[in-house]
């Protein structure tokens, strides 16, 4: 199993800025560049402590007229609202990446709720040994993450490849969309963007059917392949979780 840590709210972590760029099959593209500025979340705890004690209803304490302690309060609603999600993060001990053109995984983390379960991975899977993890919830979908080594694209991307230099958006998502579907992508592009956290570029696709979030990004001499895939009703039901998970991978 991976290294795990609670936290208190995965949606906010990271705030983006988002553009509009010419169609892609026919459908809008959008463009995110990071603010790269972490959300503290006792931001809006604080404020309504220190509006609270401006009208006179605390001291400078946090307590009420009744006594109560607010900032126990808020802490435990901030504590609520993080229930239920947890970072995983790659051991950095976890084997994988043994053959030719393979150096050790650099790690990467992503959120995850606390319910969806590490899946054995085989290498009967679709991708063999490039499915580097799985995860699963019989309730909303399921995750796998594709490391593959850029031997496999080009020879001259050297030790420190970039997903630009693999490829467009467009060309990474054709070439590379059918080992995450299992069928051809062309017709099934609902969205791309491209993001950037710290140096380093994401392109992140929503294709459908079947209904797919697909991550991608380069590492060292590998290729990433995130995905988070789930069936029409889980689609319907947790589709603001399973954008809440594709959206939160990052190399570490």
């Amino acid at each position: 199993m991976g290294t795990t840590s609670s936290f208190t709210s995965c949606c906010s972590l990271w705030a983006c800025r988002r553009h509009i760029i010419p169609s892609y099959n026919n459908r809008h593209v959008v463009v995110a560049y990071s603010l790269s500025q972490r959300f503290s979340p006792t931001t809006k705890a604080s404020a309504s402590a220190s509006a609270l004690r401006e009208k006179g209803h605390v001291d400078e304490e946090g307590r009420n007229l009744d006594g109560f302690d607010l900032k126990r309060r808020q802490l435990a609603l901030l504590l609520v609202s993080g229930t239920g999600w947890r970072t995983y993060r790659r051991p950095d001990e976890k084997s994988g990446g043994h053959g030719v053109g393979w150096s050790p995984i650099i790690p990467y983390l992503f959120f995850v709720p606390q319910d969806w379960e590490e899946v054995p991975v085989s290498i009967a899977d679709l991708g063999g040994t490039e499915i580097d993890l799985r995860f699963a919830s019989s309730k909303e979908g399921r995750i796998s993450v594709i490391v593959a080594p850029v031997l496999r694209f080009a020879d001259n991307l050297g030790d420190d490849a970039t997903i630009e230099r693999i490829g467009t958006p467009e060309k990474v998502i054709s070439a590379f969309g059918p080992e995450v579907i299992g069928e051809n992508v062309e017709g099934k592009v609902l969205s791309m963007e491209v993001s950037e956290h710290d140096g380093r570029k994401y392109y992140q696709f929503e294709l459908e059917p079947p209904h797919a979030l697909i991550t991608a990004t380069a590492a060292g001499n590998r290729l990433y392949l995130f995905n988070v895939i789930g069936n029409g009703l889980q689609w319907k039901r947790h589709y603001k979780d399973l954008k809440k998970i594709a959206d939160s991978f990052r190399i570490v």
